[in-house]
C-alpha cells in the first residue's frame, strides 16, 4: 500500500521540479553578479549573494511607472471582458433567438483568430482617432472576449431555467438576472476567466510594443525587453531581476484566487 502511494508523490515531485526548476533558476541568477554570471553562468548558487540587480532595474527604467500601466492594461481588461461576456453568454445560453446556433458559432471560430491577424486593420483604426500611445488602445481591442462568451455560455447552460422563470415572475429585468442573479452563482466561472485574462495580458509583449511609444503608457514586458536591448552586451542578472518583479504579482493573484480556480474546473470542467 505505501509502495503505491510512494511512485504517484514521487511522479508530482519530479513534475513539480520540472515547473519550479526555471524560475529557481531564474531567481537565483537575479541575485548573483554580473562577472560571477560571465564567468560561470551554469552556476546554481550564487557565490556573493546581493540585490543589486534589482536596484539597479529600478534605477535603470521607471519600473514602478510600468508596473502600475500594466496593472491597470490588464486589470480593466479582465473587468470589461466579464461584463460583457455575462450578457452574451447568458443570451447564448437561455435566450430564444433567430440565429443563436450561428451566432455561437461565430464566438467558436473568434478563438481560432489570434489578436497578430487583425493587429493592422485595428492599428490604423485606432491611429485614425488618435489613440495610438494611450490606455485605451491597450483595452479597448480586447474589451470583449471570444474565449469568455464562451466559459460563461457553458457555465449558464448548468443554471436551472425555473431560477431564471422565478426571477422574471418576481418582475426581474434581463439585466437584473444578469448581474445580480447568475453572477454570483458564476463566481468560480468568472474569478476563473478574470485570471485567465489578467495573466495573458500582464504577459502580453506584442500588443504594447505595436501600441506605445514611450515610457508614459509603456507595460513591463516591453520595459523588460528594453532593459535587455540597453548596452554593449546582455545583462542577464538584470534580465532576470526583471522577470522575477514581472512574474511576483501573477504569483500573488494566483495563490489569493486559487481556490476559486480549483472551484471552477473541478464544478464546471474547464
Amino acid at each position: 500500500m505505501k509502495a503505491r502511494l510512494l511512485v504517484p508523490s514521487l511522479v508530482s515531485l519530479v513534475v513539480a521540479a520540472a515547473w519550479i526548476g526555471p524560475y529557481a533558476w531564474m531567481v537565483l541568477t537575479s541575485l548573483k553578479t554580473l562577472p560571477e554570471l560571465l564567468h560561470d553562468p551554469t552556476a546554481l548558487l550564487p557565490k556573493t549573494w546581493t540585490l543589486a540587480a534589482y536596484r539597479e532595474v529600478w534605477a535603470t527604467v521607471p519600473m514602478a511607472r510600468y508596473l502600475l500601466n500594466t496593472a491597470v492594461m490588464a486589470g480593466l481588461i479582465a473587468v470589461l471582458q466579464i461584463v460583457l461576456a455575462l450578457p452574451a453568454g447568458f443570451a447564448l445560453a437561455k435566450l430564444d433567438f433567430a440565429g443563436r446556433k450561428t451566432a455561437f458559432g461565430l464566438v467558436l471560430v473568434c478563438l481560432l483568430v489570434p489578436a497578430q491577424a487583425t493587429f493592422v486593420p485595428v492599428f490604423l483604426m485606432l491611429g485614425r482617432v488618435g489613440l495610438v500611445n494611450t490606455l485605451a488602445a491597450l483595452v479597448l481591442p480586447f474589451g470583449a472576449s471570444a474565449l469568455g462568451t464562451f466559459l460563461v455560455r457553458q457555465a449558464c447552460l448548468s443554471i436551472p431555467d425555473e431560477l431564471i422563470e422565478a426571477a422574471r415572475l418576481d418582475g426581474a429585468s434581463d439585466l437584473h438576472i444578469v448581474y445580480r442573479l447568475l453572477a454570483p452563482a458564476l463566481r468560480p466561472t468568472l474569478v476563473a476567466l478574470f485570471l485567465l485574462s489578467f495573466v495573458f495580458h500582464w504577459n502580453d509583449y506584442f500588443w504594447p510594443l505595436v501600441m506605445t511609444t514611450d515610457d508614459r503608457i509603456r507595460t513591463v514586458p516591453v520595459g523588460i525587453a528594453l532593459l535587455r536591448e540597453q548596452g554593449t552586451g546582455v545583462r542577464w542578472h538584470l534580465v532576470m531581476a526583471g522577470n522575477v518583479i514581472l512574474s511576483a504579482p501573477i504569483l500573488a493573484v494566483f495563490a489569493i484566487a486559487q481556490r476559486h480556480l480549483v472551484r471552477a474546473v473541478a464544478t464546471r470542467g474547464f
